[in-house]
């Protein structure tokens, strides 16, 4: 039985009716890591492993929720709707945003699960978030828009879980595109699709198994020393907005005025903006090897410079790098993990291998490999409303 007749059979058991079927995705991101909350640049795409919903409306003002994956339920009248603990979070998030935004939603029984390995940087938080969110909006006509619904997943995770992430997670469950990477403006939230079509690649991610406590709280720490660095420089130029107006020779030019690590986090920023420029000229221009060396310059900023990798990330990519992978970085907030690599598809079984025998040789841990590929975004898989 596939993962999503497992959720229609839970909620037909659960709920004795037939729902509405949605399959939200996670997310990957090539480059352009750390830098959605800094007005950069970001080449994300939706991928084929998600998460499932059976929707059905009740008739009431009441959400009931199971969590497939957990075996956990909630059930909350939406006039008691208030923050609570992991999961729940994602669900009364969306629940509360759409509430403030006087969207006319009823009451609603859920069964929701899928198979993104939680805690691997593949954004299941955002895929729970906006798969609600695209279900409400589908099964109560709310007329919203994708991008509208990105906006308030965004802000419903900002609000309930409490992590102030930027738009990419939201935007690329939501706009995926099959074959397509999107290349996403995070200052205008606009995008433009850029065909993905590896021939002699495949793209794999390798996860650490591990997830180490400084994830969130760091997450939030680095979001603040980009803030305070960008006042900065708005503080020496009153023409500059964002970090885009911040360029290398000028970041240079202030070096020994700035605290080393705001320096640092800065530092990482402007460059990967730039980088993330690069790699879109290369990937419209199918130079999949100069693209990969950017992903290798992405990894060693995110270590150096931005410190949200770990000894694990670290190893993962190393060893790639000595196996002749096309590229290789550590791909979501950090501190664990997975590592996005592209491989060529000739030396793929020697090089992933080695890899994960070696991380097992250093670690103990046998480290789970996933291919992925370029997906579209939330969608309607049955209709049975």
């Amino acid at each position: 039985m596939s993962m999503q007749q497992e959720i229609v059979k839970a909620f037909g058991e659960k709920y004795h009716k037939a729902p509405k079927v949605f399959f939200s995705p996670g997310r990957i991101n090539l480059i352009g890591e750390h830098v959605d909350y800094n007005d950069g640049f970001v080449m994300p795409a939706a991928i084929d492993k998600g998460i499932w919903f059976a929707v059905a409306a009740n008739n009431s003002n009441v959400i009931n929720c199971y969590s497939y994956d957990m075996n956990e339920e909630l059930s909350v009248a939406y006039a008691d709707v208030k923050p609570q603990q992991g999961w729940k979070n994602y669900i009364l998030g969306v629940v509360h945003v759409m509430l403030e935004s006087k969207m006319n939603i009823g009451g609603v029984d859920v069964v929701f699960g899928g198979n993104i390995p939680v805690g691997a940087g593949l954004s299941s938080s955002a895929a729970v978030e906006c798969g609600l969110a695209f279900a409400l909006n589908d099964i109560f006509r709310l007329g919203l828009s994708r991008k509208e619904l990105a906006l308030m997943a965004q802000k419903a995770e900002h609000l309930y879980p409490g992590v102030k992430c930027g738009i990419m997670d939201q935007y690329a469950s939501l706009m995926g595109k099959k074959d397509n990477i999107i290349m996403l403006d995070c200052s205008s939230i606009e995008h433009q699709y850029i065909p993905f079509h590896l021939k002699e690649h495949t793209l794999v991610l390798i996860n650490t198994k591990v997830q180490h406590s400084l994830a969130s709280g760091e997450y939030n720490a680095r979001r603040n020393e980009c803030a305070e660095g960008l006042r900065f420089f708005q503080s020496k130029d009153k023409a500059i907005s964002c970090f885009r107006d911040v360029t290398p020779s000028l970041l240079q030019q202030y070096k020994n005025e700035m605290d080393e690590t705001i320096y640092n986090r800065c530092s990482y920023v402007v460059n990967e903006i730039e980088r993330t420029r690069k790699a879109s000229d290369h990937l419209t221009n199918d130079n999949i090897e100069a693209f990969g060396e950017l992903m290798y310059q992405t990894h060693e900023g995110l270590s150096k410079y931005y410190e949200v990798s770990c000894a694990e990330l670290d190893f993962l990519v190393n060893e790639a790098k000595k196996n002749n992978v096309t590229g290789s970085r550590v791909m979501g907030g950090g501190f664990g993990g997975c590592t996005i690599n592209l491989v060529k598809n000739n030396v793929y079984d020697t090089a992933v291998g080695n890899i994960v025998a070696a991380y097992k040789k250093a670690f103990g841990i046998d480290a789970d490999v996933l291919q992925v590929k370029a997906s579209d975004g939330v969608y309607i898989v049955n209709d049975e409303s």
